[in-house]
This record gives structure tokens, sequence and C-alpha cells, in this order.
């Protein structure tokens, strides 16, 4: 294990004028793409192999495609496609034709849209509610004063059972709709095939969670 702290998150350096950008950009003495050779080979090893290599290069051939204008240079390139359209072009790239669908009961209407979207493409879905199993909250040592509605019955979010159920039905590609914070990291701990998200759960924002973080200096001060 590295002593190195690795912070490219506050980076000094304009995006442009990184080494990780270009042959002659500049880098604080903490910068992986110079600190990091051992581990920069290893992962470059990693994406030669299959099926990584296919799925890494579909990846980037994704985000190419995200992007119209290519032809008038860099500058002018402009947003092509929401992350739905991409996730459809992603899945006909790779081939996929089973879909598995992990998603939160609260947004169980944007859910069965989604779904209508994916069988109008042929694809095979398979989808999973949160509280698939009626679990109760017990189980994993929740009592009353811990419940939402306290008092009364309530189901525990089940995303291993979630994993673990479309693991059984050989899905492809797994797509994640508003899986609670810990929960989503329990479904992507578990599942088997690959997983992107298509949304996150925010309760406040309209499942919009950047919208506190654009609001820092005004609204989400607080936060600071």
């Amino acid at each position: 294990m590295s002593d190195t702290v690795y912070n490219c998150a506050t980076c000094p350096f304009k995006p442009t004028d990184r080494i990780c950008k270009t042959d002659s950009g500049r880098y604080p003495d903490n910068c992986p793409t110079v600190k990091a050779a051992k581990i920069q080979t290893m992962a470059l090893d990693e994406y030669g192999r299959e099926p990584v290599s296919t799925f890494a290069r579909q990846a980037s051939l994704q985000e190419k495609d995200g992007y119209a204008n290519r032809e008038s240079g860099y500058e002018n390139v402009r947003p092509a496609k929401p992350r739905i359209e991409e996730i459809f072009d992603f899945i006909e790239k790779m081939g996929y034709s089973k879909i598995g669908m992990a998603f939160c009961i609260g947004l169980r209407k944007e859910a069965a849209q989604v779904e209508k979207l994916f069988a109008s493409r042929h694809l095979e879905m398979v989808s999973v509610i949160c509280k698939v199993g009626r679990v109760g909250k017990e189980a994993i040592g929740i009592g009353d004063h811990d419940k939402i509605a306290a008092g009364e019955f309530e189901s525990m979010c089940n995303p291993i059972l979630q994993a673990e159920l479309l693991n059984e039905a050989g899905t492809e590609f797994n797509v994640l709709i508003g899986l609670c914070v810990g929960h989503d990291s329990l479904f992507f701990q578990y599942a088997k095939a690959p997983c992107t998200v298509l949304a996150v759960k925010d309760r406040v924002t309209g499942h919009n969670p950047l919208a506190a973080i654009y609001t820092l200096d005004s609204y989400y001060r607080a936060l600071k």
C-alpha cells in the first residue's frame, strides 16, 4: 500500500494544463499519473484482457457518441443524448439482450416507464423492487424508534436479494434507479453482471443531487 494520498479533485492546474491531459502538462507532488507507474501498468494489463477490453472500448465509443458537432472542433462540440439514450446505445453496442433493473419503490412510476422503453427495444427485462421479500427491518436490528413509521411493520430494503435474483435470472447488464445510499453499495457488491445507474435518489432535489453542490454558495451554504 502506498503512503501517497491522491487528491485529483483539488488539482490546482487548469484541465488543459494537467499532465493527465498533455505530455508536457503540470502536476502536483502527489499526482497519480506521475507517482503510480506500477498500478498504471497493472490497470493497462486489465484493459488488454477480454471481456474487459471489449467493454472498455465500447464505453469509450459511447463517450464519443454522446457528443455532436465534433467535426467542427473540440470547442464546438455539444451534448447529444440524455443518459437513458446512452444506456440504450451501450446495450446495443455490447449486444446485450437480457437487462436487469433494480429500483426503489419510491420511483416505481419512473421504473415502469423505463421498463416499457426497454421492452419496446425488444430487450428482455427482469426488474426487482427494493422491498422484495417483505422482510421486517427487525431482521437487521432496527427497532421501532428507527423506523420511518414507528410502531408499524416496515419492510427493509433488500439490495442483496435484488442482486441475487438478477444473478439467478442471468441478466447481462443491470440498471439502477433510485436505490438508497448504502443499499446501492450492497447491490454493486453482490451483483455479478456489470451495472450502471440511470438515476440516483435525492428526496429533496427531485433526484438531482448536484443541485446542492451547485448552490453551495447560496441555499446550501450550511453544508460548508
